[in-house]
């Protein structure tokens, strides 16, 4: 087998990306010992699930696109690493009818025109993303990348490049519970919940639906509207978070759902632009 070091793959985005705003949401999530962002270099390193396992790649961001490496791979992995890169990174998706249909309304009009490329940034783990959403729960994201770091030191393991993984599903579940908590520095019930979550995992062998998800003790609404945005649902809404809901004035979450009613079917696509815009002018990071 022929493998390809360091093989770079270029792919343009339609309409264009907003690589300040991908490298600043990257940055602001990024797990110890797994994952590097490099702003002023407009990189971010991971590893990710490739056809023939675990890849590190470097993702390098412009405004008309990005170029991924896919370090140490075998060529015949490289469609699947970029089909992989291109749905992370909403690549695929034809903005024109996004911004027409939102600059309808006033207020998200003068986002669009200040960043007419922002893409809605998915996942490239599912358990990953929910473990560590749970992690960062009514903490900071400071706080949440600390556990998620500790979590992945104890109980993830070595990776190419000298990243490590993230934690399997089944490995959380093995773990003793004490010992979850204790090492990530988790309340019980923090500790617990994450238990619960990978159990649910293995059960729905593969990531659980939106039921299952609520079924779990300390996952409510916000966790999995939230999730439903990274998986990919360009509907998706979180009307329960507190950015969102003082980006629109201070309302209430039924306020807020009935706000973007008319945003439908792209509200993921207005959260993204109100979580950006107040990044940007209140010095906060977006939650996604």
């Amino acid at each position: 087998m022929t493998e390809t070091r360091s093989a770079a793959v270029r792919i343009d985005a339609p309409d264009g990306l907003e690589p300040e705003a991908i490298l600043g949401s990257l940055a602001a999530h990024t797990l110890p010992g797994a994952e590097l962002t490099d702003s002023e270099e407009r990189t971010h390193t991971r590893l990710v699930h490739g056809p023939r396992g675990r890849r590190a790649i470097t993702v390098r961001f412009d405004e008309a696109g990005l170029e991924f490496t896919a370090h140490a791979a075998d060529a015949a992995e490289l469609p699947a690493l970029a089909e992989l890169v291109r749905t992370w990174f909403d690549l695929g998706a034809d903005l024109g009818p996004v911004r027409e249909w939102l600059r309808r309304d006033d207020l998200l009009n003068p986002l669009l025109s200040i960043r007419p490329g922002l893409r809605v940034i998915g996942t490239t783990d599912r358990f990953q993303t929910a473990v560590t959403t749970v992690l960062g729960q009514q903490v900071s994201l400071a706080a949440g990348r600390t556990f998620a770091g500790r979590l992945i030191a104890a109980f993830g393991s070595d990776g190419p490049e000298g990243l490590r993984s993230f934690p399997e599903p089944a490995a959380l579940v093995e773990a003793d519970a004490e010992e979850l908590r204790s090492a990530v520095g988790l309340t019980a019930s923090r500790a617990r919940t994450v238990q619960a979550l990978a159990s649910a995992w293995l059960e729905a062998d593969g990531a659980p639906n939106r039921t299952e998800l609520l079924a779990v003790p300390g996952i409510g609404p916000w966790t999995v509207d939230y999730l439903a945005v990274r998986y990919g649902d360009r509907d998706g809404f979180t009307p329960g978070d507190l950015v969102l809901r003082k980006a629109l004035g201070g309302i209430t979450t039924r306020e807020a759902e009935a706000r973007s009613e008319p945003w439908r079917p792209y509200r993921a696509y207005a959260l993204m632009h109100l979580w950006t815009h107040t990044a940007y002018t209140k010095g906060a990071r977006p939650a996604i």
